[in-house]
């Protein structure tokens, strides 16, 4: 948050954008349990539509703590699902020092780029969706 409180909650921008059939949702302001549902919910619809892959750019996120990770977590858990290959563009301390703490970093495809992500996402060998058991 700001570092003056004055009741007002930071707005989240989420943006979605087509890249030859990789959606990039690019998030813009503060993460958290206020505002992760919106880019949740378009991540999610982005993988329904996207079948060349799903980034999520947080180059310009603010703030970025739990609610951060679990969107992150639940996106790659959808398109993991949908066989979407999965990247994250995050470059700076405000997402990769909680990523690192949590060992996020680990699990995640991470790129400082956003040419850099899909250049990774199509390096990726194709994987049929998971079936539901």
């Amino acid at each position: 948050m700001n570092s003056r409180y004055d009741g007002a909650v930071d707005a989240l921008a989420t943006r979605i954008v087509d890249h030859d059939g990789v959606a990039i949702v690019v998030l813009t302001g503060e993460v958290d349990m206020a505002t992760e549902a919106d880019p949740l919910a378009g991540a999610i619809a982005a993988v329904q539509r996207a079948s060349a892959g799903l980034v999520i750019d947080l180059n310009a996120v603010t703030f970025f703590g739990s609610s951060g990770i679990n969107l992150l977590v639940a996106a790659r858990q959808h398109a993991r699902l949908m066989g979407v290959p999965f990247a994250v563009v995050a470059d700076q301390p405000t997402v990769l020092k909680p990523l690192a703490i949590t060992g996020m970093d680990a699990c995640l495809a991470l790129f400082p780029s956003v040419p850099d992500a899909l250049a990774g996402i199509r390096a990726q060998p194709s994987v049929p969706p998971q079936s539901r058991r």
